[in-house]
């Protein structure tokens, strides 16, 4: 069996991945950090419907919690199949208001976080001779958002790393790509008014607003073997509101 880990996996775009990817065959390990309840709940229904899952509290600002969980993961599963980088914290505000904590916390989770869990995964596939990583970036990593500077800075991060990694490991069998959501209806867009939403809405050209399981079907289709020959790749998943 292969086994999958989803960084952030508890709740909106990471819960529908986990879902999806568990529904695939695969044994799903659910990080979470502060959503306990939300990632048990998650694994439960897993479990019930078959399939293989726990749950993994690590912090993915922290190198030394991501390197335990995928350590725990290796020696109890074997393998590490697929890497799903898709952990993150928005950052909403002026560039001139935010403080270097702020900063600091938004690049170490969503980029630096990034980098080392692929990197942690990756010293299991070069082991293995294969594998998959899948990294979640957002449609502001590749044109930039007012008022989200910060965090499309991270974001764009990711992409490059992505396209970066595809090409170091893809001599070893190992396939990375991206996945860049647009508006997607998730609790990470809370700070938007209605009256915002539905000016974003009205922009998208096959208007309406995404879901976390729009997402999680192009993360299936790259960790699938249908998508054998992609890698380096950015799926954009936005309606068509960039492009």
């Amino acid at each position: 069996m292969k086994t999958a880990i989803i960084s952030g996996a508890s709740r909106g775009i990471g819960k529908a991945i986990a879902s999806a990817l568990a529904k695939q065959g695969y044994a799903i390990i659910i990080n979470y950090l502060n959503s306990e309840d939300q990632a048990e709940l998650l694994c439960a229904k897993i479990r019930s419907s078959g399939a293989v899952a726990q749950t993994y509290k690590a912090d993915m600002s922290s190198p030394d919690e991501i390197k335990a969980m995928t350590d725990y993961v290796k020696e109890c599963y074997g393998t590490i199949d697929l890497i799903v980088a898709n952990a993150a914290i928005g950052s909403y505000g002026l560039l001139i208001d935010h403080s270097d904590s702020n900063i600091a916390q938004v690049i170490s989770t969503d980029l630096i976080g990034v980098i080392t869990l692929c990197r942690e995964g990756a010293k299991a596939m070069l082991s293995q001779k294969s594998g998959n990583i899948i990294t979640i970036s957002s449609m502001w990593g590749e044109v930039g958002g007012s008022c989200e500077s910060v965090y499309s800075a991270a974001k764009g991060g990711v992409i490059a790393f992505s396209k970066a990694l595809a090409k170091e490991l893809a001599p070893n069998g190992i396939r990375v790509n991206c996945v860049s959501p647009g508006f997607i209806d998730t609790d990470i867009n809370a700070n938007l008014s209605d009256a915002d939403k539905a000016a974003l809405v009205s922009e998208i050209p096959l208007g309406r607003a995404g879901t976390p399981e729009d997402v999680a079907d192009a993360v299936v289709w790259l960790s699938d073997d249908k998508s054998s020959y992609i890698t380096g790749q950015v799926i954009s998943v936005n309606g068509g509101l960039i492009i």
